[in-house]
């Protein structure tokens, strides 16, 4: 455990944004299962409202520095080709 101060103030501040960055991620890994699920049910239209707002969150992820931008793009590709290919 850290015994100076200000380093007591990152390990709370590193806690808080891991945890930011957890609900962000797992916000994003659900929302990209409901994309696949619609496309393995073959509703391309429900398929399509949940690609916009899984790219939304995605490239707002990305943004914020929690996904890398190439990463955010590869989701971003995957998942439009699976819905293009339907």
């Amino acid at each position: 455990m850290a015994n100076i101060k200000s380093a007591k103030k990152r390990i709370l501040v590193i806690e808080t944004k891991t945890l930011r960055n957890k609900t962000i991620k797992t916000k994003i890994k659900t929302l990209i299962k409901k994309v696949e699920t619609a496309v393995a049910d073959g509703d391309k239209t429900a398929a399509e409202e949940r690609l916009a707002t899984a790219i939304s969150e995605i490239s707002k992820a990305a943004s914020k520095g929690i996904y890398h931008k190439n990463n955010a793009a590869r989701k971003v590709s995957r998942l439009t080709k699976l819905v293009n290919a339907m």
